[in-house]
């Protein structure tokens, strides 16, 4: 039988982060993060509410997400469902928690460009506004003008 576990998640950070380490010396750091979701009920209503994860980041990450990312910084995490089981200290009884893994994090906002830098507020509000770097092109300067390569296609010739 197939299987895939992959989740995608968008939200915002609910606490300043904290690296730990292993008994190896391997970094750890748990984000508490904000996801939120709104739907339209039955009704017609729109529904609005927060869903809270714990995710997991390890190694090199872990210690960058610690440097760079605070409480309010949006971020974007892709990774794996992880099940942790454990028996409560105090009551005996197995407890568990569902938990994401982190793969990859890309931080959403750049530090001194606005939201999660680290002492302006945490949380968007502080800095200097985001530039939109989808519409930075560089500006030739005169006299730096290359030619394109020979081998290099034409649009018309690229199949898409």
């Amino acid at each position: 039988m197939a299987s895939m576990n992959k989740v995608i998640l968008v939200g915002n950070l609910t606490k300043d982060l904290e690296l730990r380490r292993i008994q190896s010396g391997t970094a750890v750091t748990t984000m508490r993060m904000a996801i939120d979701d709104s739907f339209t009920n039955k009704s017609g209503e729109r529904v609005e509410r927060t869903v809270f994860l714990d995710v997991d980041v390890w190694d090199r990450t872990a210690e960058n997400c610690v440097k760079y990312l605070s409480k309010g910084s949006p971020v974007l995490v892709e990774g794996r469902l992880q099940l942790d089981t454990w028996e409560d200290r105090e009551s005996g009884q197995k407890r568990s928690m569902l938990k994401v893994r982190a793969e990859r994090v890309q931080f959403l906002s750049s530090p001194g460009y606005g939201g999660g830098e680290r002492g302006g507020g945490g949380g968007g509000g502080g800095g200097k506004p985001a530039r939109d770097r989808t519409t930075e092109t560089p500006t030739p300067q005169p006299g730096t003008y290359n030619e394109p390569l020979a081998d290099t296609p034409d649009e018309d010739d690229v199949p898409f």
